[in-house]
């Protein structure tokens, strides 16, 4: 039953939250606390602490808005946000979905270029490799790692460099440069950016970009910007860690990466690296294996170097793995040796 028109004030995120918690009860609400933060939970309690009523036209306030955020997340989940919006105004009008959509774009990290990052690499590639160097770099910022090291690897050698370091170079882009691009490569997205300045790029993007790309292209790239700007390539290797920095990891660090690695494959990295990366190698294993890990690769004969860099990469990926899980850690910028 709608209850009178009478005054509702204000209500911040967090009354809102608290007042939504009270209405469901402590049941329900244990249940949600499982999935919040310590910090989150303790600002809630302390909220609802201080609330000493809520009335019934603020609680249903609430939750109406409670449910038009959990329709309009259904919506996206169902088709996206193009499909979400169009069924909202239908319903609600054009102002309260914006306001709606607005507050799910930060819940559910909602950003520029969303179409971009669930479409195939080859295609994106296709999309945008006539374009200038600084929109590129502004999309590949946007996407997944994995996906922009695919794109910046097939890009013409003569772009690959400047778009890296367009990458690193990038600190906040203007909502309207971004609405701009959008409109041209995706007009259903041209309206949901929301309205402060987005931060993207960085050296930690191109650092995220360049291990995942082959070795081939991260080598070109760190070559050329050493050339164009030793200072910026100097910051980015900093926080890479590439095939030959195994040199800089200790001997249980070693250990441990090389029981995730096959023999064969751990062979056919050691055919391209240096002689220093060799022994360091050879010197944490027992004897009996690394004589047979030199004679395979005595028998091996001539082999690509592509295949020599794609092995190398794949053990790289494997030390980075376990980095990842906090089973070794790897020191970076000059600091401190590895503890594993």
């Amino acid at each position: 039953m709608p209850v009178k028109n009478e005054q509702i004030r204000n209500l911040t995120g967090r009354e809102k939250a608290a007042m939504l918690l009270i209405t469901l009860g402590p049941e329900r609400s244990a249940q949600i606390f499982k999935h919040l933060k310590e910090e989150e939970i303790e600002q809630l309690t302390l909220e609802i602490a201080n609330i000493r009523a809520v009335s019934p036209a603020e609680r249903e306030k609430v939750l109406n808005e409670f449910y038009q955020l959990c329709l309009a997340q259904q919506y996206i989940s169902e088709g996206g946000i193009g499909y979400a919006k169009e069924i909202l105004e239908k319903a609600l009008g054009t102002e309260k979905t914006m306001e709606i959509i607005n507050k799910l774009t930060v819940s559910l990290q909602v950003r520029p270029f969303d179409f971009v990052r669930k479409a195939d690499p080859s295609q994106v590639l296709n999309f945008i490799q006539s374009e200038h160097p600084q929109t590129i770099a502004l999309i590949l910022a946007y996407m997944k790692p994995q996906q922009a090291a695919q794109v910046l690897s097939a890009l013409p050698q003569d772009k690959q460099a400047d778009v890296a370091k367009r990458i690193a170079t990038m600190d906040r882009t203007s909502p309207e440069i971004i609405k701009e691009v959008e409109r041209v490569l995706e007009k259903k997205l041209s309206n949901l950016v929301t309205e402060d300045f987005t931060a993207v790029g960085g050296i930690q993007a191109i650092v995220d970009v360049l291990n995942s790309v082959d070795r081939g292209t991260e080598k070109y790239i760190m070559d050329t910007l050493e050339i164009e700007d030793a200072d910026l390539a100097e910051d980015i290797r900093k926080r890479m860690f590439v095939f030959e920095d195994i040199l800089q990891l200790d001997n249980r660090a070693i250990q441990r990466f090389l029981r995730e690695v096959d023999n064969s494959l751990l062979a056919l990295a050691l055919k391209g690296a240096t002689e220093e990366v060799q022994n360091v190698i050879y010197s944490n294993m027992s004897k009996r294996l690394a004589d047979m890990i030199r004679e395979d690769i005595e028998y091996m004969g001539p082999v690509r170097l592509k295949d020599v860099e794609e092995a190398q990469q794949k053990i790289v990926n494997v030390i980075r793995k376990l980095e990842d899980a906090g089973e070794i850690i790897i020191s970076r910028g000059g600091g401190d040796e590895i503890v594993v």
